[in-house]
């Protein structure tokens, strides 16, 4: 692999998802269907103040939730949505996204966005956007195996740009600006709605210094009780104090009114029904699988118990602890939740570290040929899929963590690049150098010095095999070239050996016929007419030419022999004799190979047997000079003098060799 296949999973990736898309084009990976949770698992907390009154306030019911639940509740923008009027809007209806393609996916994405409340088209955004990501990422990877397979390295891959992938960024940009505003909005709203609720709680407060009838006060305590439930979400950090605030000056206006006790009771009774079917749902969320679900939902039980109202303080302490009961046990299953994930968590982070360290490890290990460069991405590749399985280490982790490993991962495909791109320079360089080694065989093809000629070719056969691989495009069309050329001239020089084969084939019965009559010649009584025969012989045999190479020493030795049997029998002195042998020899070696290093072996022979005479003679003399003082060396002097005249003709006799050879030199 050879490109750096190490994509960023999601939660190296931007955890708003709105942002992934803009990160897509440089990833290459699927964006993320839920952002990374930070994990604030404060639970729903609860007091045992449980006064009639103030009994939905006094709870402390505020539940901090999980990063990935949204900052603001759906109700929220429900209500938004719900006080911006009544008019007419367009039906969402559910869609298979699975089904559609990509171009329908932006089609989808376009009309949602334009036509519906952020809060109805926020899941189905997400799901378009993965969806969308998943099916654009396997095209990316089926062109990446096609751009491998033609030949190219998998590091040098880039994907190409794609219009829907851009136009989808657009409209997912588009959307995070949306929610962005919308948020914005929201909280100016709340601001408004929090400062319209202190005028109501104000309102209620002074109604017990009003004069008019009961019945005038009670009918404005309602409306303004109406009013304050109608007015929309406030800020969060305000919602116990202004709920504790309302509570109060209701029970206030409760006991300054003094109100029929059985309208009370009515009342009462009416909430006690509304708190205890909170209960039952409450009490259904423990055994509910999804626990993060189970949370949330309770989240919105407490914010519809503290809107409900006193009930009858007989049941109060009753009701409230049947609440808080289920309340607890939902808080710690919540808790042992979170506390899985961060153990998890942690297990992550050991395994992307040893991961971590085995790429450094390869990063750090020689490697000086592609095989061993494809070798240690093999290694590598394999971590970077491993790392894909392995979920998110812990929140102050898992940047650095992940910049660990993708430094060593960036790296090693840095140092891979220089390799390749060394590596293919010297390449460049290697078809330099074997071309012109084609153009040199190309040059002695046509050759007829056959051993010089081959002598050359081995040489520059042997240079080839030395100079090291070329680019593999050029390889096979270089290697034909030169081969082509080597082919061509060992082909003419079987050619021309096969033909001279034959020829030599005859030359060797001609030799031998040669022979077999040389067996029989008989020497002639002049000795003169036997000599002039004899070299006759030597002449026919000289002119006759090669014969076979393996048959070439025994045929000369024979000839040799028979030829020297005949000059031993002639009426000659030995001196002659051995001049005529001499000649014969040297006849040979006219014929043989290495002509050059053979003659000037034999006179290296000869000097050296002259020097050694002459130094023996030397001796001789001064032996001579020593004796002949004594009347008893007579017989040795006579001995020393026999030696010194036999030196004296060999001396004279490698002379004449030497002067022979010189002149075969001529």
């Amino acid at each position: 692999m050879e490109a750096n296949d190490l994509n960023k999973s999601g939660e190296e990736k931007e955890l708003n998802s709105t942002n992934a898309p803009e990160n897509a084009q440089n990833e290459k990976a699927e964006p993320e269907t839920a952002p990374q949770e930070e994990l604030n698992e404060d639970p729903i907390e609860v007091t045992d103040s449980k006064d009639a009154g103030s009994e939905g306030l006094s709870e402390k019911e505020t539940i901090t939730e999980p990063a990935l639940e949204s900052k603001s509740a759906p109700t929220e923008q429900d209500q938004q949505a719900g006080a911006e009027g009544e008019e007419e809007k367009p039906v969402l209806e559910k869609v298979d996204l699975t089904i559609l393609s990509r171009e329908q996916l932006v089609k989808r994405l376009k009309y949602i966005t334009s036509h519906f409340d952020i809060s109805e088209i926020r899941d189905e955004v997400e799901e378009i956007k993965s969806i969308f990501y998943t099916l654009y990422n396997k095209e990316v990877e089926v062109l990446k195996e096609r751009f491998v397979e033609s030949g190219e390295l998998e590091e040098n891959f880039a994907a190409p740009n794609d219009p829907l992938e851009i136009e989808i960024k657009e409209l997912l940009k588009d959307f995070k600006h949306k929610k962005i505003e919308l948020a914005k909005n929201l909280e100016e709203e709340k601001e408004k709605n929090l400062a319209a609720k202190n005028e109501v709680i104000e309102a209620i407060k002074h109604l017990i210094n009003r004069q008019e009838s009961l019945n005038e006060t009670f009918n404005e305590f309602r409306t303004l009780q109406h009013r304050f439930h109608e007015i929309g979400p406030i800020p969060q950090n305000k919602v116990r104090d202004t709920w504790d605030t309302y509570n109060l000056h209701i029970e206030n206006f409760y006991n300054y009114v003094k109100i029929n006790k059985e309208l009370r009771d009515l009342d009462l009774k009416k909430n006690l029904e509304l708190k205890t079917g909170l209960c039952e749902k409450a009490e259904k969320l423990i055994d509910e699988p999804f626990v993060v679900n189970s949370f949330k939902t309770l989240q919105k039980y407490h914010d519809a118990w503290r809107e409900i109202g006193p009930v009858p303080k007989e049941v109060k302490d009753e009701i409230w602890e049947r609440f808080k009961a289920a309340t607890t046990i939902i808080n710690q299953k919540h808790q042992a939740y979170f506390e899985g994930i961060k153990d998890q968590l942690k297990e992550n982070l050991k395994l992307k570290t040893e991961l971590c360290e085995k790429a450094e490890a390869i990063l750090a290990e020689a490697a000086h040929s592609p095989k061993e460069w494809e070798a240690k991405s093999k290694k590598l590749i394999e971590l970077q899929q491993t790392w894909k399985t392995i979920g998110f280490a812990p929140k102050k982790d898992n940047n650095a963590i992940y910049d660990r490993f993708r430094g060593a991962c960036d790296k090693f495909f840095e140092e891979k690049r220089n390799f390749f791109k060394a590596y293919k320079n010297q390449q460049q360089q290697h078809l330099i150098e074997k071309t012109k080694l084609c153009e040199k065989a190309e040059t002695m093809k046509d050759s007829t010095d056959w051993k010089k000629t081959t002598e050359e070719f081995i040489r520059i056969q042997k240079h080839w095999k030395e100079i090291g691989p070329v680019p593999r495009r050029q390889s096979d069309a270089i290697w034909h070239r030169f081969r082509k050329a080597c082919d061509e001239f060992f082909d003419n020089k079987s050619k021309f050996f096969n033909h001279v084969d034959e020829s030599q084939d005859d030359n060797l019965k001609k030799k031998e016929a040669l022979i077999e009559e040389l067996k029989n010649f008989k020497n002639c009584a002049d000795n003169e007419a036997t000599f002039n025969q004899l070299q006759d012989y030597q002449r026919q045999f000289a002119e006759i030419g090669h014969v076979p190479f393996k048959e070439k020493d025994r045929i000369n030795q024979q000839f040799r022999n028979e030829i020297n049997k005949h000059f031993d029998n002639l009426n000659m002195d030995e001196y002659h004799k051995n001049v005529q042998k001499f000649r014969n020899r040297l006849e040979n070696l006219k014929n043989s190979d290495h002509q050059d290093d053979k003659i000037n072996q034999e006179r290296h022979k000869l000097l050296t047997k002259l020097k050694q005479l002459e130094t023996d003679i030397t001796v001789w003399e001064n032996n001579i000079g020593f004796f002949a003082k004594s009347k008893s060396s007579a017989s040795l002097i006579k001995d020393f003098q026999h030696k010194i005249e036999n030196g004296k003709r060999n001396i004279k006799l490698l002379q004449e060799k030497i002067d022979m050879l010189d002149h075969m030199e001529e």
